[in-house]
């Protein structure tokens, strides 16, 4: 008896409909993202999942809402959610302006600095010190007599870095995990420190100390692996004072008021560029790999020239602002200037992202890694998404 062959199968042609289908829509998207790559981006993928139940005009702005007030405001864009701070304390609102949480808490210097996922507002020489995430106050902070606060630096994963004035020490940076633990406490008893901040990973941190070298005064920069109290490395900033810090991962960078230095994480050494006869206006040091530094000719004339620096020191790109420049603000690949006719959005080689001509009166920017931007009149804040 013969077997029997059994019957070819045919190939299922709606499968391969369906396979054909998927395989042109991801051809097409690949495509898409290339030819308009500066539209269609990653950033404007990860707007649309922020605040893809937020409402924004024509424009792409939000409605705005009334924040409060206090005084000596300031404000910052954490994941999720909107920081204020003033002299009355601190205000945290979800990203369509609904209020989340108040602390009531007089302060005569507030500071508020933010990280991303996490911002703390602290009154500068005093001893309250309030963290915030999206969710509400995650920690707080009452230092003793004796102490005050002069700087705390959250980095982007959620540890912290608080630098305060110390009795019987010339002062202390103690560093607090993402549990607000404290991982190192270092103390200083022959130069002074004014600020420390952290890697974005905690790994290690950088101190900033002033001091004496024979009869001139020396700013230095101490970098230590957090867990270790023997310096990495100590290296000189010269006679500058240091008005701001920030610490990318691969270089510190310490704002004086006539140069910008830029130290290896790893202790390889300072390039500095320098601000020659020009005067400092304005800056923000929270660029990806850039640094923003508005200058003017004279000290009480109006900014004329904007300088995004590398974090090789070089000069990467220069624009000279039309009409006064308001705010401005850097974050990942971006940086924002503000005037009271216009917002413009720009990458560091002066690529123009987007613009909004009708600011509605704001006098503050601060921008998300993303390309969105947080404005304010210093009464109501709201969203503009480009």
């Amino acid at each position: 008896m013969k077997g029997q062959t059994a019957p070819e199968k045919k190939p299922n042609i709606v499968l391969r409909l369906v396979t054909f289908l998927v395989s042109l829509a991801v051809l097409l998207g690949a495509l898409a993202l290339v030819v308009y790559r500066d539209r269609l981006n990653l950033d404007a993928l990860v707007r649309w999942v922020e605040y893809r139940s937020l409402e924004t005009n024509e424009t792409g702005q939000a409605e705005p809402f009334l924040y409060g007030g206090g005084g000596q405001e300031d404000m910052a864009c954490l994941d999720g959610a909107l920081l204020f701070s003033s002299a009355s304390g601190a205000r945290l609102f979800t990203n369509g302006g609904d209020p989340l949480t108040e602390t009531v808490l007089p302060l005569s210097a507030p500071v508020l600095n933010a990280s991303g996922r996490l911002g703390v507002v602290y009154d500068m020489g005093g001893q309250e010190l309030r963290a915030y995430d999206s969710r509400g106050e995650v920690f707080s902070l009452t230092l003793d007599e004796g102490y005050g606060l002069l700087s705390a630096r959250p980095n982007e994963a959620g540890w912290l870095a608080v630098t305060a004035q110390h009795s019987g020490w010339r002062g202390e940076v103690t560093v607090y995990d993402g549990s607000f633990d404290p991982r190192m406490s270092l103390r200083f008893s022959s130069v002074f420190v004014i600020d420390a901040v952290l890697s974005p990973d905690g790994g290690t941190v950088a101190a900033v100390t002033m001091g004496q070298e024979g009869t001139a005064f020396e700013s230095q920069l101490q970098l230590y692996r957090v867990g270790q109290e023997e310096p990495l490395a100590a290296l000189s900033l010269g006679n500058t004072t240091v008005l701001d810090l920030a610490h990318s991962g691969q270089v510190v960078r310490a704002l004086g008021e006539g140069s910008l230095s830029l130290a290896g994480a790893d202790g390889g050494g300072v390039t500095s560029y320098s601000f020659a006869d020009r005067f400092l206006k304005g800056y923000d040091l929270g660029g990806e790999d850039f640094s923003l530094v508005l200058l003017g000719r004279y000290r009480a004339g109006a900014a004329n020239e904007l300088l995004v620096i590398g974090d090789d020191g070089l000069l990467v790109s220069r624009l000279e602002p039309e009409g006064q420049v308001l705010d401005l603000s850097a974050a990942g690949r971006y940086f924002a200037v503000l005037t009271s006719q216009r917002l413009d959005v720009y990458t560091r080689d002066l690529t123009l992202y987007a613009s909004l001509d009708n600011v509605q009166g704001a006098r503050s920017v601060q921008l998300r890694d993303d390309g969105s931007a947080l404005l304010s009149d210093g009464e109501s804040a709201w969203l503009y998404l480009p």
